[in-house]
């Protein structure tokens, strides 16, 4: 297996692969927000987004080029969290609020900038793995390899929304910590039916964090 930062001519590649390996994601798969081989446009506008920071790494197969997994990394500024609650409100789809809303809820209480002091946070957003290359380690070298790169940048903080248990347990073997977790059992509707009804092993959303440049000489 290779790696390789994942250019601007792999952007529509990579959007492809999403659609087909994404979709079974606990959270996405729970709420369906996008369904499989299904363009999704308010997801690949966030990807997208993410995709032209230029920090975005993919594994792929050196002898027929397929892409077998992606990290998708971007930079949260201090006032992005605000800024995409408020923008939120201008969005009707009920499924992306239901994912996003969450995760930025949950950013915004714990406020990470002000517990660190920092104004850049390095976040590994989208972690995704072809499924007929699952089980080869390929997840845990895009997390190692998107850390280095992080504090290659000079970044203090990294984060991940672990949405479930499988990239909380690779986040977990690379000494990531857990700085929030949330019950998915926890969120009902007014109605009193369960908002999130995600199977075992994935009964939490956690915000996984790690320090960087501290390590001694």
């Amino acid at each position: 297996m290779e790696f390789a930062p994942i250019r601007a001519n792999k952007f529509q590649e990579v959007i492809e692969h999403l659609r087909e390996h994404f979709p079974d994601e606990p959270l996405n798969e729970c709420v369906g927000l996008c369904k499989k081989n299904e363009p999704c446009e308010l997801l690949e506008h966030h990807d997208l987004h993410t995709l032209e920071e230029g920090l975005s790494i993919m594994a792929y197969d050196p002898i027929t080029g397929e892409i077998a997994g992606v990290a998708l990394n971007g930079v949260s500024n201090k006032g992005d969290n605000e800024k995409a609650i408020e923008e939120m409100k201008d969005i009707d789809n009920l499924q992306y609020k239901q994912i996003f809303g969450l995760l930025y809820n949950t950013n915004q209480e714990i406020d990470l900038f002000g517990k660190y002091g920092i104004d850049k946070i390095f976040e590994l957003r989208i972690l995704s793995v072809n499924s007929k290359f699952r089980g080869k380690g390929i997840a845990k070298d895009l997390f190692a390899r998107s850390e280095m790169l992080a504090e290659e940048c000079g970044y203090k903080l990294m984060k991940v929304d672990a949405t479930s248990r499988f990239s909380q347990r690779v986040a977990e073997s690379l000494g990531m910590i857990t700085a929030k977790a949330v019950h998915y059992g926890d969120f009902q509707d007014e109605n009193g039916k369960h908002i999130y009804q995600i199977e075992a092993p994935h009964e939490y959303y956690k915000i996984m964090i790690k320090e960087l440049g501290k390590k001694s000489n």
